[in-house]
């Protein structure tokens, strides 16, 4: 069995879509193997977005990602990774189909703001060994 790492973000959270993603996951199938409400710190989104910390818009994230609690969790099923980030749908809002976590609840963002894309999804094996690490140290 596969396993990937899963996030609803402080947005998902705060609309009160927590639920909503959960049932979906259980619905396809999946096992939630971890599942935790926490507030990231600056220091552990550094780590987790490592190839954007360069990026003009990190602090934006930072800022985004810090504002309210999030989940976390572990999902494990067969070819969950990509299963999971179909499951999702694209990460630019627009762009997300209809009947995706995005698609339904995504929210484009205003003028140089963070986008407000529900969730977040391991995108490789690698990926998920990582994040899984990262956040649950392991």
């Amino acid at each position: 069995m596969e396993k990937t790492f899963f996030m609803i973000k402080p947005d998902g959270v705060r609309r009160g879509l927590v639920g909503e993603v959960l049932h979906r996951i259980e619905r396809r199938g999946f096992k939630i193997e971890k599942l935790e409400m926490r507030m990231a710190t600056p220091e552990l989104l550094e780590k987790h977005y490592e190839d954007l910390v360069d990026r003009p818009f990190f602090p934006q994230i930072v800022d985004f990602m810090t504002s309210g609690p999030l989940i976390t969790g572990v999902l494990s099923g067969n070819q969950v990774i990509g299963s999971w980030r179909t499951m999702m749908g694209a990460t630019n809002p627009k762009e997300a189909l209809p009947g995706t976590i995005r698609g339904d609840y995504a929210q484009a963002p205003d003028e140089g703001g963070a986008t407000f894309n529900v969730v977040h999804g391991s995108d490789s094996p690698e990926s998920a060994e990582r994040e899984i690490s990262l956040w649950f140290g392991e």
